[in-house]
This record gives structure tokens, C-alpha cells and sequence, in this order.
């Protein structure tokens, strides 16, 4: 059944943001595919292997050279790359089998770049654009947008608004891609990182992990009526009706209106009856 939440992660969550935390917050997350991994001892790993990138660097530094020893500690010398297989494989959203095979998605790239930018001195914050997640750096010389999955590269306004139009059509303009660059911390990151583990989880229908990964959502975002109504998808299809009955009737009473509403209700129906049969 599922691996029980980290009060840990939930204490990062809801505390006040420290962007120092992040990393360690991600090898949390990792914790729903790994449950024995040692999260301190991952984040110690992350640590030692991206002091390098001080190397060479004072305090008269311009950004320009802060980022490309950045880009080539983890490209160059580290090697870490976008995944050559499956890029929904959950391996590359565990941030300790990100270390071992250097390959990720662009989440968990981003965490590590972030990491290392802020060892760099640089002020750094995660951006989550649609498409794929990205790094925004604040310079003297004006706001950079960096592709950490892309090894580090820099975008123009130009470049954001073709992306968005993969996403949004035509709709897309500059005014647009200006307000999507706002920087998120610590909690939006996490959410981010489990609900692309959900996602895969759910379309493997591998419903053991699905359940950890959302009750986990369910913790860390007891607002988020999707989440309980998802859960109680994982529990049903792991038949514990009493527990998919109970997120259930839950989500209704969040989602009064939501569009599936009627599905949902429907599913009770069945579960109550399940229930009953089991008293």
C-alpha cells in the first residue's frame, strides 16, 4: 500500500520558503519510488558534487561567467543530460536515480541547476512554464530565462512565445510569456515534480505508486479536490471501497460543480453498495 507522507516534506512545504530546501525536498519526493532512501545522505551527494562550481569564481564574478561554470559543471563535467529512452520513465523523477544515471526530466534538471546556481552566487528561481519547466536568472543586465533540459541554454522572448504556441495557438504573445515568468518556490516545485509522477503512474495504471504519489498530493495540498478524487480512483481500482468512498463523497463536497460530477456520484453509488455488502 502506499508509502506513508513525510512529515519532513510537509514541514518544508509549509514553512517558510527557503530555497536552500528545495533539493532536499525533491529527495523526499523520490522517497515514493525509494522508501528506504537516505535523504540527508542524498542531499550531503548533491552538495559535494556541485561545490566544484565555486572553482574560479570571486566575488567580482559577472553573471555571464557564473552560468557558464554552471552549464559546464553539469553538462560538461558531470554529464547530465535529457533522458536517451522512455522520458516517462519515474527514473528520471527520482532526483537520487537522476545522480546515478544523469539523465532527467526537466524538473529535476532544473532542481539540480538551481542547487548549483545558487552555489555559483547566483539568484536564481524555478518557472513553470507550460510545455516544460525552466530557470529564470536575475542579472544587473536584465532578467535571463535559461533551459536547464537543453543544457543550460538561454531564451529569448521570441523563443518563449514559440514554445507557448506549441500549447496555446496563436493566443500566445510577449505580454503573455511575460506573466507565465513569475518564479515559484519550494511547494510549487514539489506539487509539480508528484503530479508528473502521477501522471505516469496513472497512465502505467500502476495503481501501488499512483496511491503513494497522490496521497502524498492529498497532504500536500488538502485544497486540491482533484487530488482526493484521484486518490480514490487508485484506492477503488486497489478495491478499498471504503476508502475510495470516503475521497469520494469528499471531492463532491469540494467540487460541487466540476464536470464529473456525475460520474463520480455514480461511483458512490456502486461503492456504497460494495460497502454494505461488506458489513
Amino acid at each position: 500500500m502506499a508509502v506513508p507522507v513525510s512529515p519532513r516534506l510537509l514541514e518544508i512545504l509549509q514553512g517558510e520558503e527557503d530555497a536552500a530546501l528545495l533539493t532536499e525536498a525533491a529527495a523526499w519526493v523520490a522517497r515514493t519510488g525509494h522508501p528506504d532512501l537516505d535523504v540527508p545522505a542524498c542531499v550531503t551527494e548533491v552538495e559535494a558534487m556541485l561545490a566544484p562550481v565555486r572553482e574560479g569564481l570571486g566575488e567580482g564574478s559577472a553573471t555571464r561567467e557564473r552560468l557558464l561554470a554552471v552549464n559546464a559543471l553539469l553538462f560538461d563535467r558531470l554529464g547530465f543530460a535529457a533522458p536517451q529512452g522512455d522520458y516517462y520513465d519515474p527514473r528520471n523523477s527520482y532526483l537520487n536515480e537522476v545522480l546515478v544515471r544523469r539523465c532527467g526530466i526537466p524538473i529535476t534538471l532544473s532542481v539540480l541547476y538551481l542547487h548549483a546556481g545558487r552555489l555559483a552566487g547566483l539568484d536564481m528561481h524555478g518557472v513553470s512554464f507550460p510545455g516544460h519547466f525552466l530557470v529564470r536568472c536575475e542579472a544587473p543586465e536584465g532578467l535571463i530565462v535559461l533551459d536547464p533540459y537543453h543544457r543550460g541554454a538561454s531564451l529569448s522572448l521570441d523563443d518563449l512565445v514559440a514554445r507557448l504556441k506549441l500549447s496555446q495557438g496563436e493566443a500566445a504573445s510577449g505580454r503573455t510569456v511575460m506573466e507565465l515568468l513569475g518564479g515559484v518556490g519550494t511547494r510549487d516545485i514539489v506539487l509539480r515534480m508528484l503530479r508528473n509522477l502521477k501522471a505516469i503512474h496513472l497512465q502505467a495504471r500502476d495503481w501501488d505508486h499512483a496511491l503513494t504519489v497522490v496521497d502524498w498530493l492529498v497532504h500536500a495540498a488538502p485544497e486540491a479536490a482533484p487530488e482526493r478524487r484521484d486518490r480514490g480512483l487508485a484506492y477503488q481500482e486497489l478495491e478499498c471501497a471504503r476508502a475510495a468512498l470516503a475521497d469520494y463523497e469528499a471531492y463532491l463536497g469540494q467540487a460541487a460543480d466540476a464536470e464529473d460530477v456525475d460520474d463520480i456520484r455514480a461511483r458512490t453509488v456502486e461503492l456504497r453498495k460494495a460497502v454494505a455488502r461488506l458489513n
